[in-house]
């Protein structure tokens, strides 16, 4: 089942990512440092799965990683054809 993401979703989930590649860590080992299941975030990287990043598992990603959670969270809003609150 392919999961369904927003922009600003995949964004987060792409910077996480980056970040822990450059820090040479597998997605078991940032799952555990999370302390949650081993396979959470290859699950949540994976297209296959519908498991995605809170706001408090993004705070807790910005500790283990030692940056701000604000490198995993757009300047400006994302918008496309499904974002569903567009204000006029």
């Amino acid at each position: 089942m392919k999961k369904k993401v927003s922009l600003v979703e995949r964004y987060a989930i792409e910077k996480v990512k980056a970040k822990r590649l450059a820090v040479k860590m597998t997605p078991g080992q940032l799952s555990r440092r999370l302390g949650i299941d081993s396979s959470f975030v290859a699950h949540v990287e994976s297209d296959n799965y519908m498991d995605k990043y809170n706001l408090n598992h993004l705070n807790a990603i910005a500790i283990i990683l030692q940056c701000s959670i604000k490198e995993f969270i757009p300047r400006s809003p994302l918008v496309d054809e499904n974002t569903k609150y567009i204000f006029r």
